[in-house]
């Protein structure tokens, strides 16, 4: 089954089925996950906020989690998609990474569900990131070796970096950083995780050091 960052990135058939009553009943509970948190949120609780009744809810989503995952599902996507529109800000390869890396962390920590959820009920969130047979994980990578790919078609990159491995890394220390508090690196503070991202993650796309 496909991991629900993986229908994040490549859409999802539910998704372009949804009406305007749908998307209301998406930005209700988004509304309401953010205010008091799943747990405490009903169906019931979404459906009366829309303005619709329990019955039209449950012919949108099959049920709470089935909301749960399209609410969730949306805001991965939509911070996908500013990502995508973020790096191309920067002019160098480097710049790239040190953007990319700060504005990941800061930016899934700042979102009021996402980051919400991971500060106030983390039980609910990070097992399903972390303990998922290694699906979450795998697709941010592909993600970021996909991106990584385009830096080396486009001349930017050596074609001897080994991009997987690379992605594969920088993955698994950004989800340490979001998923384990720590108190070296200040994750509000931008110029120390900029100096973070130059210090150690540009130079592991130095291809002769990969390959030592």
């Amino acid at each position: 089954m496909d991991s629900l960052l993986w229908r994040a990135l490549n859409g999802d058939p539910q998704d372009a089925d949804l009406d305007e009553v749908g998307a209301r009943l998406l930005d209700t509970a988004y509304d309401q996950f953010c205010r008091i948190g799943i747990r405490r949120t009903t169906m019931e609780d979404v459906a009366r906020r829309a303005g619709v009744s329990r019955i039209t809810a449950y012919r949108r989503f099959a049920g709470k989690d089935a909301l749960v995952e399209q609410v969730v599902r949306r805001e991965f996507r939509r911070y996908f998609d500013r990502f995508r529109i973020d790096i191309r800000q920067a002019r160098t390869v480097a710049d790239r990474v040190e953007l990319g890396f700060v504005s990941s962390l800061q930016a899934i920590r700042g979102n009021p569900l996402i980051g919400g959820l991971m500060a106030a009920e983390p039980d609910l969130l990070v097992p399903s990131m972390i303990s998922d047979g290694g699906q979450t994980l795998s697709t941010v990578q592909r993600f970021v070796a996909g991106q990584l790919r385009r830096e080396q078609a486009g001349g930017h990159l050596s074609p001897d970096v080994d991009v997987d491995l690379v992605a594969e890394l920088w993955v698994r220390l950004s989800a340490s950083f979001l998923a384990i508090p720590g108190r070296v690196v200040d994750m509000d503070d931008t110029a120390q995780l900029a100096a973070v991202a130059r210090r150690y993650l540009v130079p592991m796309l130095d291809a002769g050091r990969l390959a030592g």
